[in-house]
């Protein structure tokens, strides 16, 4: 009886002993181990991140900055003859145009800012005389009638824009938005051609299809007013 005591007794204080070792090697482990975000997988840039996400990633030339520096001072005419609709306009399709236009410009505007800030270029640039007054049309910058700012209004047109209602007004502004329009398209097609951006040259897609509707559209308008 007191053998199989003792046998009992050594039993019990062994596995006591194993228990304690497990705890033991548990413990120091837990202590050793790395914290989670030192692992390969949480370290890397992940997808989406601001790392990852250029405005206008690849390579870009001075094609694509000027592009950009021309685009936005003609876009922002604009949507100041988009402005002048308001209270003015008549038509439902004339009106119909101008929320569109609003709609689409001044989202690309600030799109091309980010890329000139991306690129670590300046928004605008001296292309030549008269650059800076951004309402001259036709005027000789170096670049040749189509380039540069075609299709700009001058400040009498757009102080006649201004002075006109009703009918008046959405001959006006059709008339003078088909040639705005048309020095848009112009600009994107040196852009398609000479540009080596994706995302600008993909924008320079989006101008030439959107805006050579609305020329269309605008046609349209006038063949009925």
């Amino acid at each position: 009886m007191r053998a199989l005591t003792n046998r009992v007794t050594r039993t019990a204080a062994l596995v006591g002993a194993v228990a304690a070792g497990l705890l033991l090697t548990a413990c120091g482990a837990d202590d050793t181990a790395p914290p989670a975000s030192a692992s390969p997988s949480a370290t890397a840039a992940a997808p989406g991140s601001a790392a990852s996400q250029a405005p206008a990633p690849g390579p870009f030339n001075d094609a694509d900055v000027m592009f950009a520096q021309m685009m936005i001072p003609h876009h922002e005419q604009a949507l100041e003859m988009a402005e002048l609709a308001d209270g003015r306009a008549e038509d439902a399709g004339v009106k119909k145009l101008v929320a569109a236009i609003e709609r689409a410009q001044d989202p690309e505007i600030r799109t091309m800012r980010a890329w000139l800030e991306g690129w670590d270029r300046p928004e605008s640039a001296d292309h030549g005389s008269g650059h800076g007054s951004g309402h001259e049309s036709g005027r000789e910058d170096g670049h040749g009638s189509g380039h540069g700012m075609a299709g700009m209004m001058s400040a009498q047109d757009m102080k006649d824009l201004a002075a006109a209602r009703g009918e008046a007004f959405d001959r006006a502004f059709a008339e003078l938005m088909i040639a705005h329009h048309e020095g848009a398209v112009a600009m994107a097609r040196d852009e398609q051609r000479n540009g080596v951006n994706p995302t600008a040259r993909k924008l320079a897609d989006d101008v030439v299809r959107t805006q050579s509707a609305e020329v269309a559209e605008l046609r349209r308008i006038l063949g009925r007013l």
